[in-house]
């Protein structure tokens, strides 16, 4: 562990921290920012009437739109002068949103990252090889200066020129991988192309994330590397990648909850569930100074599990993300995830881990294609092959989705590569 005093802290003195942190949080957004003064007096509720940890769930939601809605400054709890980091997204669905970050947030998100690639089996012996993108996307420079607060050697490489990353990690002797499993994927692939095996390189471990990726497209990743691949969660609004990873045991995530308070919510109700059940999780801030949030809908389906992990770590962990609430495709009438297709792909195999859900509608009714991507053997294998791995793959995704989908196998090298989240539904119905 990097920092046992707070990872390893024991459960109710956890708490005691968290609630003592969320009462000045509440505080100060109360009295600095008019957006949540409004909300909370909408709600009937003042900072001075939440007395547990369990009374959180009397405060009202933040949603993405209210950063939007806020453009550029609005939901900042400090001046702009003690501000001295700005990140932001694309904005190409609208209104971008803007995060910012004083002194002590970038030391917290050190901290954090310095956290999670420990648990992902760095130390100050390592080479960081970070192949996220930078710039305003948090994720590079998150990594980044985390693996520099351990002590690590850090390669800042980014996205792209994937033959010249194979070679700087083969010259450079990299033994982290740091960028979205997609791209793990992509630089695999490159790397068998180049004829560059894994035992020429000294990569151990990959910390991935970013997407949504299931623990088939793990095996596919450690197997075709020759790692330990690790899963790490973070967001922009909260504070970047950070606020959880997986450690050895990879049954979860451990959220860092001396800095952040989980929820699990019914997406459709608000309605907060147990620990266990399948839901939305939301995030409130407890130590973030320039932009603290108060129950954030991440929109991320994910499950809480506390029970005691083999790594002496305390915090909760959370499941793998398995999709979001709100880009989870809805087809007649059947809720569907691209990670549950993505498993099925990988577990049947004959496919590569590359492919698309096209979502149409003819008439009323909605039509799911899946473009597969089939291994260079199985293409060129007899035509009877293939027909039969069609029917099989029809007849799995039927039985986990539970509606039929149209199967079309495509040549190695169809599907277009990412250098950073893969796209992996096209929704016509949209258009």
């Amino acid at each position: 562990m990097w920092n046992p005093t707070y990872e390893a802290m024991d459960r109710e003195k956890l708490e005691t921290v968290q609630f003592l942190r969320l009462k000045q949080t509440l505080e100060r957004v109360y009295h600095l920012v008019p957006f949540y003064r409004n909300r909370f007096k909408e709600a009937g509720v003042e900072p001075g009437d939440i007395r547990s940890l369990k009374d959180l769930a009397l405060l009202p939601f933040t949603v993405k739109d209210d950063l939007r809605d806020n453009f550029p400054f609005g939901l900042f709890a400090t001046d702009l002068s003690e501000v001295v980091r700005l990140h932001s997204s694309s904005g190409t669905t609208g209104t971008p949103t803007v995060v910012g970050y004083t002194r002590r947030d970038l030391e917290t998100w050190s901290e954090l990252m310095a956290r999670s690639l420990v648990s992902s089996g760095a130390s100050s012996n390592s080479v960081v090889h970070i192949a996220y993108g930078y710039g305003l996307f948090t994720g590079g420079l998150g990594v980044h200066y985390g693996a520099e607060k351990i002590g690590a050697i850090v390669v800042p490489i980014s996205g792209g020129q994937t033959k010249r990353q194979i070679r700087m990690m083969k010259d450079l002797g990299s033994t982290l991988l740091a960028c979205t499993p997609s791209y793990a994927l992509h630089i695999a692939e490159t790397m068998e192309e180049m004829g560059v095996r894994p035992s020429e390189l000294k990569l151990r471990s990959g910390l991935f994330g970013a997407e949504p990726w299931s623990e088939n497209m793990r095996k596919v990743i450690e197997e075709k590397l020759n790692i330990d691949a690790y899963d790490i969660y973070g967001l922009s609004e909260i504070i970047g990648p950070g606020v959880s990873c997986e450690c050895p045991a990879k049954d979860g995530l451990h959220i860092y909850e001396d800095h952040f308070i989980p929820e699990i919510i019914d997406p459709a109700t608000g309605r907060v569930l147990p620990d266990g059940q399948v839901g939305e999780l939301v995030i409130t801030t407890i130590t973030k100074e320039a932009l603290p949030l108060i129950r954030y809908r991440t929109r991320d389906i994910t499950v809480l599990k506390r029970e005691k992990c083999s790594c002496g770590r305390t915090h909760v962990r959370m499941e793998k993300v398995s999709g979001r609430s709100d880009d989870m495709l809805i087809i007649r009438g059947v809720n569907i995830f691209p990670s549950q297709v993505e498993s099925v792909l990988l577990e049947i195999g004959g496919t590569e881990p590359y492919y698309q859900l096209v979502v149409d509608r003819k008439g009323s009714l909605d039509t799911l294609e899946i473009l597969v991507e089939v291994s260079d053997a199985m293409f060129s294998d007899h035509v009877r092959g293939l027909e039969g791995l069609e029917q099989l793959i029809r007849k799995e995704i039927e039985n986990t989705l539970g509606i039929s989908a149209q199967i079309k196998l495509v040549e190695p090298k169809t599907i277009a590569r990412s250098e950073g989240k893969a796209q992996r539904v096209i929704d016509k119905r949209k258009l």
